[in-house]
């Protein structure tokens, strides 16, 4: 099998002529692009002196080994002299036998090679070519250097079909001895065998069926299975591919997959069904009734999460296709009208409701199917008046909904389920509550939760009752006017009370979470603060379960901050919230405890940090702070809540409305409670200052990204210089890491813009001004106008001024922006003006060292020269050796750097017929012909390119297409 991912660059089919274009080019680079090349040679130097020692060294060695095992070496040597005899005569199979005694009795390496070596010579005789193969590299094994080994190995890899493999030794081995005729024959032959075998692989079409024959043939290694499996997900991204595989009955070959037991093929075939599905309706509902939602749902409940992600990727990739419709507009000359996906979308909702109560379905694929319902079900946009979806929803599955929030995972013969979960089925039932629209249907929904409530608590067994308490506990973290009716029901506040006292550990638990739920409302915290706070210090201080003593804590800060930002409201006496800090702050920087137990002493932290004196007593401990970071990178997601409302609180980022001042005069005269607010201004800057500062912008949350967007903005305006950079600097940080259209939503984008812009000041720190280039690149890359808001802060200046610092990753974090900058108009009339030097600095940095800085460079030249052809014909002026340069960008061995230069090369033809003429001229007529060659699918893009050059060279008649039509001579 030729494995078409693998296939070695086309240069390779035409060695010796390629070296001589490499070598022509080369002598004449400029001297921006001569220092890399000297420093290749030096490094070139002093490998070919170490190979040189280490020949030496090795053949010390081989004497002394020599020396060492004389006798048994003499046997092995006078076997091995037998075997020539024999090979030399034609009695292969007796050479065979020889050299098979002679390994059997040879402790000498050496020794080992050549008669491995010889043995590989006579498994190629006797047409044994995966054995000959073997024995050639165990030789190499031994010395890499052994010509002999590697000619031999490449001739049996030819015979064995691995022509890429074949064609690097044959490549090596013509290197080292390019004069030995035997070495160049075989190149050639390979050279040939590649390019027929290229050719037959050349349409997408055959590319699938060679997947799929390897895909459904069972004997096949494992291994070339999943890499085939891996380039039909390839396949599948491009309309070309995703039609072929769908068309030759591909999806009943991914239904194989997804029924086999390995994960990789199952992960393959879903990542496929995703290309097939992406933005086409028509193929979608086909998919969906062909596979089967029981199949798709099945694959979701797996255990292993990744499956369970992507089967849940597919799914919602399936219900956007549906419900959008199809994207493109052109879908073929087959496309018909589409039935309405109104049966489908019901269908799939309606089996995703099916698995919440299944104990067949894993924690991962439980909450799968709560984020997909989430995702689907409620309206998008409240002014689209059909909630329809929802009232349906509720109809079929509110009860098994509450099914899984009533779950206690330690009771016996519960459903699966992952720490998330339970903060999944809050925001679906709230998701749910929101978009009702009339006091009816909120009413059928309370009564619904009500009826299974009052069902489970009216029951004798304890296992319901937890239930029932369990489920109030979710719908209190939900819809909480629907959770604070069924807590009112008669009797489930009393049990809730009790079972606090409870020696069940479980019961415990339960019934501690439910009363720190049920403390939210302030009429109730009054309530518990008189009935429950001596019960929740007893749990404290004599429980041995440490679950129990951090629900317990909890309960008591949550009490104890139920004033409010108020401080005339406090509820414990003074000092009691600073204790309660120090003991959340040491359980949270306690290692040694379970994450969940960490999590509830954040949540603590949350309701504590109302508190002015804790603020402060928070922001200076660095350890605690660190530990709350790091504790948010985990796997379980429900504690961004309580970091982002601890920095929420930390820093006075919500929104307070200030009552009218006469007001509050009247309030005082009139005897009322006036609440007293503490200035938060320091707290801010000593958060910036800390060094966990930085780990803000892993945490990818909205809600979390959201209260930190508003702490920090008001900050790059309203605080010292200082606080106003750094604020700058870690909005920065944030622009960087995450995505800025989901760090900061709707026109919050272009607040950002200024403060960015004010960190490439001069006076700023280099760390400021580069991370300000790099949020900026990211910022410029989004929209039109957004670039034009950057350019109207008059960034663009600044951003060219950059590009000449000395510092290697300014000067290319610099040049990245400005290629981005480059797509806007105004950018672009920069460059055509004649007294500037702009457009050969973009030239001359296009032949440097630094990769990087040539990327971001030529890229922009790329996309100037494909914007504004004008521009192409100014390139000549810029410098000499600007030829030189553009075909350094063709030769070089990384992938992106080609691609660039063979864009920039065919936008300088589709300008200026002149142009065209010089560069087929040149060496780039020659390397251009190599690079349309071959058909590795990494590759399709430079190839395209390359081609689309020669055609434009054949329309100006500068060369004829030979016979094969691969590529040109000049005229």
């Amino acid at each position: 099998m030729l494995d078409v991912a693998g296939l070695i660059w086309s240069r390779r089919a035409n060695e010796a002529e390629f070296s001589r274009v490499v070598k022509a080019v080369l002598m004449n680079i400029n001297e921006v692009t001569r220092r890399s090349t000297s420093r290749i040679r030096r490094r070139h130097h002093h490998a070919s002196k170490a190979g040189s020692v280490q020949s030496r060294t090795e053949k010390l060695h081989i004497l002394r080994a020599l020396g060492m095992f004389y006798g048994m070496s003499q046997d092995s040597s006078t076997l091995r002299e037998e075997g020539n005899n024999h090979f030399k005569a034609g009695d292969v199979e007796q050479a065979l036998i020889c050299y098979t005694k002679a390994l059997k009795i040879s402790d000498c390496r050496s020794e080992n090679a050549v008669l491995y070596r010889n043995r590989a010579a006579c498994y190629l005789k006797l047409e044994d070519f995966t054995k000959a193969e073997a024995d050639a590299t165990k030789a190499l094994d031994v010395d890499q250097g052994d010509i002999k080994a590697r000619f031999r190995r490449a001739q049996a890899l030819q015979k064995l079909g691995w022509l890429d493999q074949a064609f690097m030794d044959a490549q090596t081995c013509a290197q080292l001895e390019p004069k030995n005729k035997a070495f160049q024959d075989l190149l050639r032959q390979l050279g040939a065998q590649i390019q027929q075998k290229v050719a037959q692989l050349s349409s997408t079409d055959s590319q699938v069926q060679q997947m799929f024959k390897l895909l459904l043939d069972s004997s096949a290694p494992i291994s070339d299975r999943q890499k085939a499996a891996q380039n039909l997900v390839v396949l599948s991204r491009e309309d070309a591919g995703a039609e072929q595989i769908f068309r030759n009955d591909g999806v009943k070959l991914l239904q194989n997959l997804l029924d086999s037991q390995q994960e990789e093929l199952i992960l393959s075939a879903l990542r496929t069904l995703v290309g097939l599905c992406t933005g086409h309706q028509s193929r979608t509902m086909a998919i969906v009734n062909e596979v089967g939602m029981d199949r798709l749902c099945g694959v979701m409940a797996s255990a292993a999460s990744t499956v369970s992600l992507s089967a849940c990727h597919l799914l919602q990739v399936m219900f956007e296709a549906l419900t959008e419709g199809m994207k493109k507009e052109i879908r073929g000359k087959d496309e018909a009208i589409l039935p309405e996906p109104s049966r489908e979308l019901r269908s799939m909702l309606h089996h995703l409701i099916d698995m919440l109560p299944a104990s067949s379905v894993s924690g991962a694929g439980r909450d799968s199917a709560i984020n997909l319902l989430v995702k689907q079900v409620p309206r998008k946009s409240l002014k689209n008046p059909d909630n329809s979806l929802t009232l349906w929803v509720i109809d079929q599955g509110l009860k098994k909904i509450l099914e899984v929030a009533g779950t206690v995972p330690e009771v016996e013969g519960g459903l699966p389920l992952t720490d998330n979960t339970p903060m999944s089925c809050s925001v679906l039932l709230n998701k749910l509550y929101d978009d009702l629209k009339s006091d009816k249907e909120r009413e059928n929904f309370n009564k619904l939760c009500e009826e299974y409530v009052q069902r489970h608590f009216g029951s004798s067994d304890m296992e319901n009752k937890l239930r029932a308490i369990q489920t109030v506990s979710v719908l209190l973290q939900g819809p909480s006017d629907v959770g604070n009716r069924t807590l009112e029901l008669s009797g489930v506040m009393d049990a809730v009370i009790s079972l606090c006292a409870s020696e069940n550990i479980t019961q415990q638990q339960v019934a501690v979470e439910a009363l720190i739920h049920a403390a939210g409302k302030a009429k109730r915290a009054s309530f518990i603060t008189a009935n429950g706070v001596a019960l929740l210090k007893d749990l404290y201080k004599k429980s041995e379960n440490d679950r129990i003593r951090v629900r317990a804590l909890v309960g008591l800060c949550k009490l104890g901050s139920a004033g409010g930002t108020d401080f005339s409201m406090k509820q414990f006496a003074e000092g009691s919230t600073l204790k309660l800090t120090k003991q959340c702050r040491k359980w949270l920087c306690n290692e040694a405890l379970p994450p969940t137990s960490r999590r509830w002493a954040i949540e603590g932290l949350a309701y504590l940090t109302l508190d002015a004196d804790v603020k402060e007593d928070l922001v200076e401990d660095k350890k605690a702070l660190q530990a709350m970071f790091e504790l948010a990178k985990s796997e379980d997601k429900t504690v961004l809540y309580a970091v982002g409302s601890t920095l929420v609180n930390c820093t006075n980022s919500y929104d307070v409305e200030k009552p009218d001042p006469q007001m509050v005069e009247l309030a005082k005269y009139a005897k009322q409670h006036v609440p007293e607010d503490v200035s938060f201004d320091h707290f801010n800057a000593s958060l910036l200052m800390t060094p966990v500062t930085p780990n803000l912008s892993t945490m990818a949350c909205d809600s979390f990204l959201t209260c930190l967007m508003q702490a920090l903005l008001p900050l790059v305006s309203e605080s010292t210089d200082r606080g106003k950079f750094k604020a700058a600097q870690a909005l920065a940080k944030i622009t960087i890491t995450s995505n800025p259209e989901i760090a900061f939503p709707g026109e919050r984008v272009y607040e950002v813009v200024r403060p960015l812009v004010s960190l490439l000041a001069l006076d700023c720190t280099m760390l400021q001004n580069f991370e300000a280039l790099m949020a900026l690149t990211n910022l410029a890359g989004i929209s039109e106008r957004l670039r034009q808001k950057i350019i109207k802060e008059k960034a663009v200046p600044k951003i060219e001024g950059f590009m000449f610092e000395d510092h290697d990753m300014v000067r290319a974090a610099a040049t990245e922006c400005m290629c981005n900058l480059a797509l806007s108009t105004e950018v672009q009339k920069l460059y055509l003006a004649t007294d500037s030097d702009r457009l050969k600095l973009l030239v001359l940095y296009s032949g440097e060292d630094d990769e990087r800085l040539r990327k971001a460079a030529s890229g922009t030249l790329a996309v100037l020269t494909g914007e504004m052809p004008e521009l192409c014909t100014c390139i000549p002026g810029t410098t000499s050796h600007w030829l030189e340069i553009f075909q350094a960008l063709l030769l070089s061995e990384n992938q992106d750097l080609r691609h660039r230069g063979v864009v920039i090369i065919m936008n300088l033809m589709q300008a200026d017929k002149s142009l065209a003429e010089k560069l087929m001229e040149s060496e780039a007529l020659e390397i251009l012909s190599v690079l349309a060659k071959g058909d590795n699918p990494n590759q399709a893009s430079i190839q395209k390119a390359a081609q689309r050059c020669l055609d434009l060279a054949i329309e100006y008649g500068l060369i004829r297409s030979n016979e094969s039509g691969v590529n040109g001579n000049i005229i």
